[in-house]
């Protein structure tokens, strides 16, 4: 169903004030028995309940009702996903013109064709936008950004994600003009660098979710202002931004306490440094992924949860060096750990599965547990998880040790068991013409 939202005169230069006079004016008189019957403002309150296609039906019903769907205190909080083909600037526009003061947030993932020019409309139109989703719009530039920091003071969530265009000067006038934020996501604009950020970090400290995937450019002069001005800090993704150091993460372990969400895979400089600081500072963190940092060791996730025990997911995938005595450590101080990735960690033996299942967490909280390629877990490890009663999927791929007799076994005992596995052949057959058999690596859902 294509989106169709015309002009309107509502909004305007007092959209920042929607009132009943500029909002609900000229509206067409009803006509039918239902209509006359139900006040025009009780059947606007049920309209408020509805989604966009919704609305959009009801406006094709009669112009009475074309005119109360799409009043604009109806389309307060729109999300354009499902229209992202036939979203053009044209589209914005009308709705912003339509909607005026009343919006409060609007999605525009995956709108391709959306331009500079539509969103200065919408934000010279709609300044009491509080959440706007720009997530691979790569038509938009700095100037969607600096218009936004002029007209849009009321933002307070805003979503970059793999805006290509998006450079410091944007970063720099939203910090300008848009005190209030507290949500920012700017993974994969690589051109972002150090200034930009460094600028935003200090003239936004209200900032409580702070995203920068991929920003490869940044580094510890940069990400260290995050714990020297975000104090309210709760959820911080800093994943592949290979350039930063212990330095960024001790500061943020020092004036973050309130972090519940941390993400660091693929920052592969971090040092047991890291772990020390965040496990004295932040106690409160429920979701831990640290994919690929390979320098931490045991003693770095044994001070990591002394204080710390709130852990609910965990993703140690390839942090080679810890051994069965950091699996220890999360049994013993992490009783509410539901998801565990242990996957490329080779030291990690079924003594640690036992430890895992023999606690708290094994026996009451666990329902993933991820342990590809880890080459000295055997059938053993699936007797001990066959207590784990929560226990829904269970990931096992090239775990050579482990047979389909064992899985069949686990599988009895947690018929709500989903096993991914996957069986190569020890020694390659013979092939003829002596060359080596190659075989898929693909998924077997056992």
């Amino acid at each position: 169903m294509a989106l169709i939202v015309g002009e309107g005169g509502e909004g305007g230069d007092e959209a920042e004030r929607p009132t009943e006079d500029t909002q609900h004016c000229n509206i067409v008189p009803p006509t039918n028995l239902i209509d006359k019957t139900l006040p025009k403002e009780l059947l606007l309150r049920v309209f408020s309940y509805l989604d966009v296609v919704s609305l959009c039906r009801c406006s094709r019903v009669s112009r009475y009702w074309n005119q109360v769907a799409l009043d604009g205190s109806n389309w307060q909080r729109v999300d354009l996903f499902a229209f992202q083909t036939d979203v053009e600037g044209r589209v914005v526009e009308n709705l912003s013109k339509r909607c005026g003061g009343f919006m409060k947030s609007l999605g525009l993932r995956n709108c391709l064709c959306v331009t500079d020019a539509a969103l200065k409309t919408f934000a010279q139109n709609c300044r009491n936008i509080e959440a706007l989703n720009l997530t691979s719009c790569n038509k938009i530039t700095d100037v969607t950004c600096q218009n936004l920091g002029h007209y849009s003071h009321r933002l307070s969530r805003l979503i970059l994600e793999s805006c290509e265009s998006i450079t410091d000067n944007s970063l720099i006038a939203l910090s300008e003009g848009c005190p209030n934020l507290e949500t920012i996501s700017i993974s994969w604009c690589k051109k972002v660098t150090d200034e930009g950020v460094t600028t935003l970090i200090r003239k936004c400290p209200k900032l409580t979710t702070f995203v920068a995937t991929g920003c490869n450019q940044l580094t510890n002069l940069s990400v260290k202002e995050i714990g020297l001005h975000c104090h309210r800090l709760r959820y911080l993704k800093l994943q592949d931004c290979s350039n930063i150091t212990d330095e960024s993460v001790v500061s943020i372990g020092q004036g973050c306490p309130l972090l519940t969400s941390v993400f660091l895979s693929g920052c592969s400089r971090l040092t047991d440094i890291s772990l020390i600081s965040l496990g004295k500072g932040c106690c409160e963190i429920r979701t831990f992924e640290v994919a690929h940092c390979s320098q931490f060791t045991d003693s770095g996730f044994e001070a990591l949860t002394k204080h710390s025990h709130k852990f609910e997911k965990m993703d140690l995938e390839e942090c080679i060096q810890i051994t069965d005595t950091t699996i220890n450590h999360l049994a013993m101080q992490c009783p509410r750990l539901s998801q565990l990735s242990l996957s490329y960690c080779e030291l990690v033996t079924d003594s640690g599965i036992h430890h895992l299942t023999s606690s708290a967490c094994g026996a009451d909280t666990l329902t993933v547990l991820e342990l590809d390629n880890c080459p000295l877990i055997s059938d053993v490890s699936l007797g001990h998880l066959a207590v784990c009663s929560r226990l829904r999927r269970l990931e096992l791929y090239d775990c050579q040790q482990i047979s389909r007799a064992a899985i069949h076994r686990i599988q009895n005992s947690l018929p709500n068991l989903k096993v991914q596995a996957y069986f190569a052949p020890l020694t390659p057959p013979p092939a003829a013409g002596g060359r080596r058999r190659r075989f898929c690596r693909c998924c077997a859902i056992v």
